[in-house]
């Protein structure tokens, strides 16, 4: 498959300047990152209703969740690893527990940080977040699955956590796409095998699905973007339609979506399932590219399990 490539980063930043132009209670807070993160669109535009907080993730939640306290929406921006390891305890007391509006916005998440290393490589938010009663929490697929989560949060009450990349990602969508919280999206229909993903491993599983159908193997692919709450239904309509299940992440495999799926399979429609995600492990240095070989998040790893896991329902 040949991809058009673009940031998801931009899409929110783009979604929180549109959403300033339709509400006055809008505020974005940052730690010191905005340029990364790209909430210095809103600074520009509104620079009275954005606040740099420094170098203090675990201050901003708890201003974040004042503001909100006081009927505010708030954004609050930084790197994953900050907004959802060094600030859970607040997020947890002050946001998630009083389920107040603020939208929690982390980039730069994923082994695909790069040369960043294992100190700036969050594998574990989806598990933090996803735990924690109240929250939302969606990983999306690319520049428009972004663009439009950040413009639906803003209308949806509580706690939010939206997961995004540093690096380009293939294009899956246009501005006609219509997201819907909790609702997973059926990009190719098969009969043999369904391969759920999220993030930028919708891509790979697409193009997956297109080299296993050159082998004889009909696989559904299912983006998963909303991990929680999470779309029962269209995961156990895939389970009875295809037998089989394969799930892709970019997260650590342990309590991640993989494991979520996992839930979801053994209350209501046990088939078998394989996973693909990062291992057990600390990250390393490198190209973003070179690190998703070194971890197994390719296209022929999910080739690869998609056929044990229709061998195993044989």
């Amino acid at each position: 498959m040949e991809w058009k490539l673009k940031n998801m980063r931009p899409g929110f930043g783009e979604a929180l300047v549109e959403l300033g132009s339709k509400y006055q209670n809008i505020v974005a807070l940052n730690a010191d990152l905005s340029g990364s993160t790209t909430t210095s669109m809103f600074e520009s535009a509104y620079p009275e209703r954005f606040f740099n907080m420094g170098v203090a993730e675990q201050n901003m939640m708890g201003v974040a969740a004042g503001l909100a306290s006081t009927g505010k929406i708030v954004f609050a921006s930084t790197f994953a690893m900050f907004a959802t390891g060094r600030a859970y305890d607040q997020v947890r007391q002050s946001i998630a527990y009083p389920k107040l509006s603020v939208k929690i916005v982390a980039t730069h998440a994923g082994i695909t940080v790069g040369g960043d290393g294992a100190s700036h490589q969050m594998h574990e938010d989806l598990a933090l977040m996803r735990v924690l009663p109240h929250m939302t929490v969606i990983a999306p697929a690319d520049y428009w699955e972004t663009k439009k989560a950040v413009l639906n949060v803003a209308r949806t009450p509580g706690p939010c956590y939206i997961r995004t990349g540093r690096t380009d990602t293939p294009l899956i969508y246009d501005e006609d796409y219509d997201f819907r919280i909790g609702i997973a999206d059926t990009l190719v229909d098969g009969e043999d095998v369904t391969v759920i993903a999220m993030g930028l491993m919708v891509s790979k599983a697409m193009e997956a699905a297109e080299v296993l159908g050159k082998e004889g193997i009909s696989a559904r692919v299912v983006n998963l973007s909303t991990i929680k709450p999470i779309d029962k239904n269209c995961i156990i309509k895939a389970a009875r339609d295809t037998g089989a299940i394969v799930t892709a992440e970019e997260h650590n495999m342990i309590v991640g979506m993989g494991s979520a799926v996992a839930e979801v399979l053994l209350d209501h429609e046990p088939v078998p399932q394989r996973r693909v995600g990062i291992p057990d492990v600390f990250g390393e240095s490198g190209e973003s590219e070179e690190l998703m070989q070194a971890y197994g998040l390719t296209v022929e790893n999910i080739v690869e399990s998609a056929k044990k896991a229709v061998a195993m329902k044989r």
